[in-house]
This record gives structure tokens, sequence and C-alpha cells, in this order.
């Protein structure tokens, strides 16, 4: 087969050769084209090398186009997959920092939270973008496969345009995996049925060999696991009073609720520093700036690993290739997908985006229909749909007011902070984020205003677990120990 994969963000270089990867592992797919495209250059170059290196070890026909004018990359393409981080890492370190002087501690800050919903307010406009692109000069009825978070928003922005959406994301699969390691089973062993939204999606039928997995019978398998127990706190608390394990890490469901994280002094009751995804202060800003940093400095071995025989190392659960796979061969894949509701969810809104299982082929998309979330569940999710829902109409509004609303709804930030806090917090990550924030270019200036004369007064705070970036060197060291000692830094207390 011979057509066209457009990848936007490609500079997202580990992460793209994955996908690549996974794509050249089926065997109709050895002679796609690749188009790579990015504003940044120098990481678009680095992409380009390994995915012709990969293409070139293994004797395939595949080709690859790398350019930095989108429209280009576009032109032709079937199937589109975003990867972006619109404001790149510095952008992203507003969305920890700024919140931080106002109380409010974040582990990771791409989905939901304060940082979430700037995120989404960064990355919406561009979606638009994107999407005007794609059904100018894509091939007619081409699919985006989003990666970018906030996985709901972005989603659910592109899908207001009319463009063909699925989101995707591996907390359902990495949730899986974790499962059958608690209960000492092979992970193909279990199946599992998973709903909700992103990041907030619920293990509500676990079957091992076909027999049902209790609630006491995992609280057990996770209260007795040497490492979860210690790691997974949050979850592990969440199970217990609510009946369902969350597909998300522990720094990312504490996050989400109003519960753990607002008192500075009980966040490292629950949260553990063993890796950032536990619960750190600012853990996925860390951990992202020293990856790349150690890919900038050792590319040269990265690019000499690209060159390894593909049918050595097993294609990877992501569900990007068995998505194409599916819809171009007709083998149907079954997966968790972020699509509109549209009654799929009985007691979650019509018009938010899910995340819930489905089949692929040669039709497209199936959701599994008539899924009731138990009740609390429900509850916690339609509480992040509401900050969503007023997220996205600001971001494609550019109204200010809704959007401090959406951040003072926010169920962490309500729990921490005060009308006027959030009022001007957000006047300050406007400020920060503005050449990022066309939609409120006619309230910088106001906001500035404000912020020359602030009405609450914050504090210069490194939150309650914040870790330092460690240097190449410390990485390198740190390589190869286990997971529990291979990430600890140095915490700097307040």
């Amino acid at each position: 087969m011979s057509f066209r994969i457009c990848i936007i963000g490609a500079g997202s270089v580990g992460f793209t050769k994955k996908l690549v990867s996974d794509i050249l592992r089926v065997p109709e797919f050895s002679g796609v084209e690749f188009a790579l495209t990015d504003i940044n250059l120098h990481n678009l170059d680095m992409i380009r090398q390994i995915v012709e290196r990969i293409i070139e070890a293994n004797g395939m026909p595949a080709r690859v186009l790398a350019t930095t004018d989108r429209r280009e990359a576009l032109t032709g393409a079937r199937y589109v997959m975003n990867c972006v981080r619109i404001g790149g890492l510095e952008a992203f370190a507003d969305d920890i920092r700024i919140p931080l002087k106002y109380g409010v501690d974040q582990c990771v800050g791409d989905t939901l939270c304060a940082g979430g919903i700037l995120y989404g307010q960064r990355g919406i406009p561009a979606m638009l973008d994107f999407c005007r692109d794609i059904k100018e000069v894509a091939e007619p009825g081409a699919w985006m496969l989003n990666y970018a978070n906030p996985m709901a928003m972005m989603t659910w922005a592109a899908l207001e345009t009319g463009v063909n959406v699925v989101g995707l994301c591996h907390g359902v699969q990495n949730g899986h995996r974790q499962i059958a390691r608690a209960l000492k089973v092979p992970m193909e062993s279990v199946d599992i049925v998973c709903s909700g939204i992103n990041h907030q999606t619920w293990y509500l039928d676990i079957r091992v060999d076909g027999v049902p997995v209790t609630r006491e019978r995992l609280t057990e398998a996770f209260e007795a696991h040497p490492v979860y127990a210690r790691q997974e706190k949050v979850r592990i608390d969440v199970l217990k009073r609510f009946g369902f394990y969350s597909t998300e890490s522990n720094g990312h469901l504490s996050e989400y609720l109003p519960w753990y994280r607002k008192r500075p002094e009980e966040i490292m009751d629950w949260i553990s520093t063993d890796d950032w995804i536990h619960g750190e202060t600012g853990g996925y800003l860390r951990y992202t700036t020293e990856n790349r940093n150690w890919f900038e400095t050792d590319f040269p071995k990265f690019l000499d690993e690209a060159g390894q025989d593909l049918s050595k190392a097993p294609r990877t659960d992501e569900h990007a290739s068995w998505i194409l796979e599916a819809m171009e061969t007709g083998r149907p894949y079954r997966g968790h997908f972020n699509v509109r509701n549209g009654g799929t969810i009985t007691n979650l809104p019509e018009d938010c985006i899910i995340e819930s299982p489905g089949w692929v082929d040669r039709f497209g998309i199936n959701m599994i229909e008539g899924v009731e979330l138990p009740l609390a569940c429900a509850a916690t999710c339609n509480a992040s749909v509401s900050v969503q829902r007023m997220s996205v109409r600001a971001a494609l509004t550019g109204d200010v007011e809704l959007l401090k609303q959406a951040v003072l709804h926010d169920p962490l930030v309500g729990a921490i902070c005060t009308p006027d806090e959030v009022w001007q917090m957000v006047d300050e990550l406007l400020v920060a984020q503005a050449e990022y924030l066309p939609q409120y270019a006619h309230a910088i200036e106001g906001a500035r205003a404000r912020m020359a004369n602030p009405k609450v007064q914050t504090r210069d705070w490194e939150g309650a677990a914040r870790l330092t970036v460690r240097s190449v060197e410390e990485l390198r060291a740190a390589k190869g120990k286990p997971a529990e000692e291979a990430d600890l830094g140095t915490r700097v207390m307040s």
C-alpha cells in the first residue's frame, strides 16, 4: 500500500520514532510515505535522519518528506497524527511556575487544573489551523489521530470543524499492564473494559481468564505489592472509596481531584518521588527537560540504534498503527478511543469527549454503546467535563471571563484559591504566554495593567516535592538502576 501519513509536531523525536517503527512493522505498510513537519528545524532534521535510517536498515521502499511547511506535508495525506506542544517547554514551565505562586501544586499540568487549561488555550488555535489545512489540502475524508494534550479539549475543538478526529492515549494500556503485574498474571490473560473521560477512565470490568476480579481482590493485590503500595497511594485510596481503579498515574489523578493536593503539608502523604509520574511537583516538566537535554547530547547513539532490524523488537500497543491497519486492511482492532459521546456513555453529557471501548475496521471507528458509569465515577467525570466545556468555548471565542470561570471551577484550583486569586492568576498566565494566545490579544493590555497593581499577595514557592533537573552525566549514571532508585534527585523542600 502507498499513502501519505503526515505527522505534525514530528520534532517529538522519541515518540515519532515509536509511531513510525510501529507502522513499518505492518507488512502492507512498507511502502508508505511519511511527511514530517515541525516548526523546530533542528528537531525535524534529527527525526528525519532517524526515520531514514530505520527505512534504509530494513530495506523498505517507504519514503520520507521533512518540511517546516505544514500545508506541504498535509497535501494528499490520508492520515494526520498530531503530537504538538504549543509553546514548548518554556510555556509549559509557566503552567507550573505561576500557579505555584497561588498555592496550586501540579505534578503534570497538561490535562486539567490551571496548567492544563492554559495548555489548551495555546493548543486549540493551532488545532483549528491544522483542521482548516486538512479540509483544504489533505485527502478527502482524511483522519486525524490526535495525541496532543489536553486530549479531551483538543479533540473537542477539532471535532467542531467537521474533520474526522479520534483522540489517542496510552493510559488504558499502561493501567492494564499494571493490573496484570499486581495480580501476578500475564497481561494477555487479563481482559478489561474501561470507560470515562481521558485521564479519568475507570476499569469497570476486569477478568482473568474469564473470571471477574472483585474489588476486594484488586485492592488486596495493590496493597500487597511492594512497589505499587508506595507509588499509587491516591489510586488505591480512590479504588477503596469508589470501588473502581483509575487509568491514570498517581501524579495525574492527584491533580484532577480536590482532595489530595490542597494542603501542602499533606501532599507528601499521598505521593512518591520514586519517579516523576507518582506526584512530584512539576514532575513531567523535569522529566521532559532532562530527556530533551539527553537526546541532544547522545543523538549519534540514538541514530545508530535506529539501524536495528524492526523484526527483532515487538510492535508496541500504541493505538495508531493498529487503527491504520484496521482501516486499510479490514483486520479488526479493539481499543479505547476518545470520541464525541453522543449517548455512548448514558450518564455523561452528549457533547463531551469520552474515552471508551470501540472497534475499528474498514468502516471506521465503532463505539460500544449503552455504558453507564458508577455514580461516583460519573460525578468526578462530570466536574471535569464542565471545566473542559468552558475552556474549549473560551479558547474558541477569546472570552476571558469564561476562561477565568473555567479555572475557578477546576476541582483542585477551587479547593485552594479564592476568586480574586484565580482572576489574578489567569491575568498573570495570559501576560506570560501572550505570544501563543492570539484569541486573547484584545485582553493582554488590560491584564498587564491589572498585574502592575496586584490585588492579592503571592509567594515564591517551589512546591511540596520539587526535584532538581539532572545533568546528562547524572542521567547516564542513574541508567540501569532499579526504577525506585534511578529517578531520585535532590528534593527542594519549603
